[in-house]
């Protein structure tokens, strides 16, 4: 049984104008495959404390960063 927890940054809106994202850590809660027309696709569901859901291929819920965020 793997009981290690992953996060990712939500990518939830959190302003009118869709400019201000969430960015808290959204716990990966499930792990599950869609088919496409080019096969099957890996798919996350993922949930933040402010109770933003979202489930979706993986590369959709990468939030999009100008530049690397350094390891410390």
């Amino acid at each position: 049984m793997d009981s290690q927890v992953e996060f990712l940054d939500c990518p939830a809106y959190v302003n009118d104008q869709g400019a201000v994202r969430c960015g808290l850590p959204a716990e990966v809660i499930d792990r599950f495959s869609l088919e496409s027309t080019d096969g099957w696709l890996a798919a996350i569901a993922i949930v933040c404390p402010r109770n933003h859901r979202f489930n979706g291929v993986i590369d959709s819920l990468l939030l999009k960063r100008e530049k690397p965020v350094p390891l410390p």
